[in-house]
């Protein structure tokens, strides 16, 4: 987290730290449109107003999360501390819980974060179901990666479960992760990728463009669908037998479900593929020390296909697997930081209205995915949480994908959620692409042999973007 140890190995409150690459980009893109993820916890225990409020405050104060300061001119911030600034609604879910949910995402999505001096950059949504409640967790993504904040809600978990008192986590380790460390450990790689970013402008304009209403629309809505237990094992087993990631298996399926939905052949002879984008977490390309950091540490890479009608599933997957290999063993998703920092210069010489267009006319695709496993996490951290709760992820488009499919394993569960702007994927259209990936998932357990057994797979790729 963005505390520096002092000579014991403690945080010292209040050390300022400098933001890295991707939370400069993230901070530019705020000015555009909010940019919050949401988690979301499903607790079995009825909610308790106060003590969830004693035990949040606690929390945020306890890993030093408190007391916001922000200096954009010199891109520095930190965590002066001092007393929690709850932000805590409760919500009555007793009707319709799913309904409720997805709207309190949708309008915590699009609700800015007032800066100030001091800012604060969560906020609590408790959903009483009348014996449950969700708890979603809304922050603005600058100040967090998704795997932290699912180690840190995690915790919470704990806490909120425990009958005893409110238990108080140890704090998150201290931050000071840059992309220069990455490359300075790896320094080869930066001109591995220098050297194939023609190749990869070349392939960028193969690819379909997404279609908006209005650019400037950046209105963001929610839709979440849940794999059984059933269906996820069969899901696991086919990714193993075919001999690809769950990752690579789901970027398939969404292909396939976005190919009826996008009108490109009737566009330009040259853009005939899809264009999916994986946002993945680069702290595994750090030393060990400092992979568990609070702060996003991002990149992203894109893998593209002409979907040609009447493809089988387990073909596009291993299409999907070839490239996604490629990209990761010579570390081409560096590309996406290449491009980024080159957009920066360009980016002043830009109209709004141009800017509100300029990554989806030069980074083309339809939809962006992102995978966290909590098992492996938890496993990572010594173990499972002792009582179960369910556990979904919401990342908002941003602007460089307009749709974006969140895959979270938790337990024996697999939950999606898809974010979309209603600008280029209307409410209807996303209920066919969700009909269509609940199929395509289907149609992926009937295929393996072994639709009932845990696989033995490959360990998937860790790829995270909330």
């Amino acid at each position: 987290m963005p505390m520096s140890p002092d000579a014991t190995g403690a945080h010292s409150s209040g050390a300022t730290q400098r933001f890295n690459f991707f939370q400069r980009m993230m901070l530019r893109w705020r000015e555009l449109h909010p940019y919050n993820p949401v988690h979301v916890l499903q607790l079995p225990v009825p909610l308790q107003p106060e003590r969830l409020r004693e035990v949040l405050a606690a929390q945020l104060e306890a890993q030093g999360l408190t007391g916001l300061a922000v200096d954009r001119r010199r891109w520095r911030y930190r965590y002066t501390g001092g007393p929690a600034q709850l932000a805590l609604r409760i919500v009555d879910g007793a009707g319709d819980a799913d309904a409720t949910l997805a709207q309190v995402i949708e309008e915590e999505f699009n609700r800015p974060f007032a800066p100030g001096p001091q800012e604060q950059p969560f906020r609590f949504v408790a959903i009483d179901e009348h014996g449950s409640f969700r708890l979603a967790l809304a922050y603005d993504h600058y100040v967090a990666g998704g795997e932290a904040i699912a180690r840190w809600l995690t915790r919470l978990a704990g806490a909120l479960l425990d009958e005893g008192p409110a238990a108080v986590p140890p704090r998150l380790p201290p931050d000071g992760a840059r992309y220069r460390h990455a490359l300075l450990r790896h320094p080869g790689w930066a001109l591995r990728a220098l050297l194939g970013l023609p190749q990869t402008i070349g392939q960028s304009r193969r690819a379909c463009r997404a279609r908006f209403e209005r650019a400037d629309d950046r209105h963001n809505a929610f839709r979440s669908l849940r794999l059984g237990v059933a269906q996820t094992r069969a899901l696991r087993a086919a990714a193993s037998e075919w001999g690809v990631t769950l990752h690579e298996l789901l970027t398939a399926c969404l292909l396939l479900s976005l190919s009826p939905l996008v009108p490109r052949r009737g566009g330009t002879a040259r853009r005939q593929e899809l264009a999916v984008a994986s946002i993945m977490n680069m702290r595994r390309d750090l030393a060990p020390a400092a992979q568990s950091g609070l702060s996003p540490f991002l990149a992203a890479y894109r893998v593209s296909h002409r979907v040609p009608e009447g493809i089988a599933l387990r073909q596009l997957a291993g299409d999907v697997h070839q490239q996604s290999q490629h990209i990761q063993r010579r570390h081409l998703y560096l590309h996406s930081l290449l491009g980024l920092a080159l957009s920066v210069p360009l980016r002043r010489l830009l109209t709004p209205a141009q800017r509100d267009g300029f990554y989806a006319k030069h980074f083309p695709v339809q939809a962006g995915i992102t995978s966290v496993d909590l098992n492996r996490l938890w496993a990572r951290d010594g173990g499972a949480p002792a009582r179960r709760f369910g556990y979904l992820r919401a990342v908002p488009t941003g602007p460089l994908c307009p749709l974006v499919l969140a895959v979270t394993q938790a337990h024996d569960e697999l939950q999606l959620g898809l974010a979309f702007r209603t600008s280029a994927f209307p409410r209807e259209t996303v209920e066919r692409l969700a009909a269509n990936l609940l199929q395509h998932v289907a149609r992926s357990s009937e295929l393996s042999s072994a639709p009932s057994c845990e696989p033995s797979a490959a360990p998937p790729t860790t790829v995270v973007a909330s």
